[in-house]
């Protein structure tokens, strides 16, 4: 009985050696990635509230959604009336502009802008400067910068490490909620250890969900076989899935555009909610469509309700049924992960668990050399290539995130092309920092790097200051809690990150010697 015991035990730690190994080498090769993605992701839960900072001169009135669109569709039908399609994306709380997409049917000779800002009230262009906002963030969180589909293939694979390093590191920790209550500072590998355990059961929850939210919203992608083999045209697919309105062949016969005011309060009453979107198809045709989606507020899935009409008429056509429970599941799944549905303080709740899976994952990182790391022995390749690595992710790449914020300060507002130029700052700077680190000791590198940060992130409100008038003071006074909340978090994230090069500049602690029974019981 002792023996089988003894092999049950054995079989146990042995399981679980394996499950520490999965865990630590999953974290490392998918770790860098994973950090980029948890910071930008976790900012894309602003990402209009970031957009609408990187374009102070956007001074719009609120409007109802019926006076959005009206105005969109008079500005539409003077610039664009032989347009395939027009989308327009009625304001919010969230965003204070309708924003506009054309699909014109051969390319316009006076290089009208196919994606405009239109002022809600009067319908005419809002001058702003060129920026891509939040979205670059947003974008760069599953398609990494890189060409499509490469991105998002490569982010699928990492969120599936993360999940993987998520449920070994569970079966791993057999004191998990337990260590959660334990935090030693200044204890070298141990600290790590305890900050790498109270970040990781922190969030556990969020980690988990985030992880496999992400992966199902991109399934049909990294799994496109069942749609393939079941639908001639993905279009098929997309509108016995969601609804969406079948496509129409346009007439050739001209006839203007029935009145959107009460297809729009008519679509509110049968879809139960506000209207968030309005599609037009051939707009300026007899064959015309219209399409009004429902806001999503309060409404965990995303896919929301659409009403379709005839454009010429204003004559019902249908209305989207209730999705089928897989997409119905689909749509939750990715109301989840995008936090759609969420209020002010859910979506700061949201952030702050973000928070926690980026340190969960730096402080893994960290985890890794510091193990390996032997006291008067030379680092061995692999142990200095992933600490460069760690420097160049933990510390530089906030660094960047900061110079694409200054960046739209200080490149000229009319200055063509700005946008790129825009998330080349951040590129660059983000590349160089990690190219000059290699120059320094390890230490020095992780003092100098977060002190750059720093530095960036606390001269974004002084840029602000400098070449606009929606700063601090002036933003207080006015009540614009938008702007006055920005200032304030990028002065909260420099001091943070002063904190970080203040502590890193410390000289590391001492290891008293100790005899060899005493070392023992340490390594063992």
């Amino acid at each position: 009985m002792n023996g089988t015991g003894m092999n049950d035990t054995g079989a146990q730690r042995g399981w679980r050696q394996t499950m520490a190994w999965a865990h630590g080498w999953l974290g490392l090769i998918a770790g860098w990635i994973l950090f980029t993605m948890f910071l930008t992701g976790t900012s894309a839960y602003f990402r209009p509230e970031i957009t609408r900072w990187m374009q102070p001169e956007i001074h719009a009135q609120a409007a109802s959604p019926t006076q959005a669109a009206n105005s969109a569709i008079r500005y539409l039908s003077r610039v664009g009336p032989d347009d395939l399609q027009w989308y327009i994306y009625l304001p919010d709380e969230r965003t204070v502009a309708t924003r506009v997409f054309r699909a014109p049917a051969k390319p316009d000779p006076r290089h009208r802008k196919a994606e405009l800002d239109l002022d809600p009230v009067s319908g005419t262009p809002l001058t702003a400067r060129e920026t891509r906002g939040g979205e670059q963030f947003y974008r760069f969180h599953f398609q990494l910068q890189l060409p499509h589909p490469w991105g998002r293939w490569l982010a699928g694979l990492c969120a599936m490490a993360m999940l993987g390093a998520i449920i070994s590191g569970v079966i791993t920790h057999k004191r998990i909620f337990a260590d959660f209550f334990t935090l030693r500072w200044n204890k070298g590998q141990r600290s790590w250890l305890d900050a790498h355990n109270v970040s990781a059961v922190l969030g556990l929850p969020y980690h988990a969900m985030i992880t496999y939210t992400g992966l199902i919203t991109l399934i049909t992608m990294y799994m496109p076989w069942p749609v393939l083999m079941n639908y001639a045209k993905p279009a098929q697919f997309m509108q016995t899935a969601y609804g969406t309105p079948a496509d129409v062949s346009a007439s050739g016969v001209r006839q203007p555009l029935v009145a959107i005011a009460p297809l729009i309060r008519d679509a509110e009453r049968r879809l139960g909610g506000p209207a968030t979107r309005v599609i037009i198809q051939h707009p300026g045709d007899a064959a015309a469509r219209i399409a009004i989606a429902q806001a999503k507020r309060g409404a965990i899935s995303s896919r929301t309700p659409v009403a379709t009409y005839d454009g010429a008429t204003g004559r019902f056509v249908s209305r989207s049924g209730d999705p089928a429970v897989a997409i119905n599941t689909a749509g939750v799944m990715l109301g989840l992960h995008l936090a759609t549905f969420a209020g002010i303080a859910l979506r700061w709740a949201y952030f702050v668990m973000g928070l926690t899976g980026a340190a969960m994952v730096g402080t893994g990182l960290l985890l890794w050399t510091a193990k390996r790391r032997k006291p008067g022995a030379a680092p061995f390749f692999g142990l200095k290539l992933a600490e460069r690595l760690n420097i160049a992710v933990i510390a530089a790449f906030p660094a960047g995130m900061a110079a694409y914020l200054l960046a739209n300060r200080l490149i000229p507002a009319a200055m063509e092309g700005r946008a790129d130029m825009e998330v080349s700052a951040m590129f660059w700077t983000w590349g160089l920092l990690a190219l000059v680190q290699l120059g320094l000791p390890a230490r020095r590198a992780w003092t100098a790097l977060f002190g750059i940060a720093a530095a960036f992130w606390a001269a974004i409100p002084v840029a602000n200051a400098l070449t606009t008038s929606r700063w601090l003071v002036p933003s207080l006074l006015d009540g614009d809690r938008l702007f006055v909340a920005f200032d304030l978090s990028c002065l909260a994230i420099g001091i943070g990150f002063a904190v970080a090069a203040r502590v890193s500049a410390r000289p590391a602690p001492k290891t008293p010697g100790r005899s060899r029974r005493s070392m023992e019981p340490a390594h063992a």
